[in-house]
């Protein structure tokens, strides 16, 4: 059967996707300014020996591992997870710990566009969202949020332009056996300036980075910086999420696709 790919992964660079602290930097080396390592390494050559004398193009990159579309581990949120699933809990897997049939799941797609920048989406949001797209939750479906950060990669506002998701909504997802999740925003809970409203005008602490410290109870692997999800349907497609192994890692970078079949 025929099939269509959406690409769901931002390009890295060294852009608004991610805040300062965050961003790339690459540093590049073209073909002709690659000749004083090349002639190095292959003694006696030199352009004359190449077509049109040119040797390599290669990049170095310094970022983090929450740079770009990637992918985060439960070691990300807390030391131990599966606390509502384990006595005491267990020890949080790293980014090289994630069970690979996680990663090629049939996704679903909540719309949350219409919700404004700084909102907390609740459990009874994503309940009616499901409702209304007539979809019943099935274990490691992988389950995208757009948000009306989607459409803001190149802003400097990006960061803080989309709504996130609480600890009730999560667990509502969680709860029900969805294991890998993912987001077109900054963050999967709220960004940071209205979280600490929030804590401010409450004195609640535990409205402190909510959503993802849902994974010390039940852990899950969350996506985030996403790009087309506008261009998803609500089911009907297969998502396609297998970040890089790196040891004990936070996080790990992705390229996120959605594989849809196509008359």
């Amino acid at each position: 059967m025929p099939r269509r790919i959406i690409d769901l992964s931002v390009t890295l660079d060294d852009k608004p996707t991610s805040p300062a602290h965050h961003r790339p930097q690459i540093t590049r080396t073209d073909h002709d300014s690659a000749w004083d390592l090349f002639g190095k390494l292959l003694p006696g050559v030199g352009p004359e020996h190449l077509p049109e004398g040119k040797a390599w193009a290669v990049e170095q990159v310094a970022l983090s591992t929450h740079a770009g579309t990637h992918m985060d581990a439960p070691w990300h949120y807390h030391p131990t997870t599966d606390h509502a699933l384990v006595p005491g809990g267990r020890p949080s897997p790293g980014i090289d710990e994630v069970p690979l049939d996680w990663c090629l799941q049939s996704g679903v797609k909540l719309d949350f566009r219409h919700l404004p920048a700084g909102h907390l989406v609740t459990a009874e949001e994503v309940a009616a969202e499901l409702a209304r797209i007539g979809h019943t939750l099935q274990p490691l479906d992988i389950v995208l949020v757009n948000t009306c950060a989607g459409t803001r990669h190149d802003e400097e506002d990006y960061w803080k332009s989309a709504c996130g998701l609480g600890r009730a909504a999560t667990l509502y997802l969680l709860e029900r056996g969805v294991r890998v999740v993912g987001t077109d925003s900054y963050s999967w809970d709220p960004a940071f300036p209205f979280v600490i409203e929030r804590f401010r005008a409450t004195g609640d602490a535990s409205v402190i980075w909510e959503g993802h410290k849902a994974g010390r109870d039940i852990g899950y692997y969350q996506m985030e910086k996403l790009v087309n999800l506008e261009q998803l349907p609500a089911t009907g497609f297969t998502v396609s999420c297998f970040p890089i192994k790196i040891k004990r890692g936070s996080a790990g970078w992705c390229r996120t696709v959605a594989i849809l079949d196509t008359p």
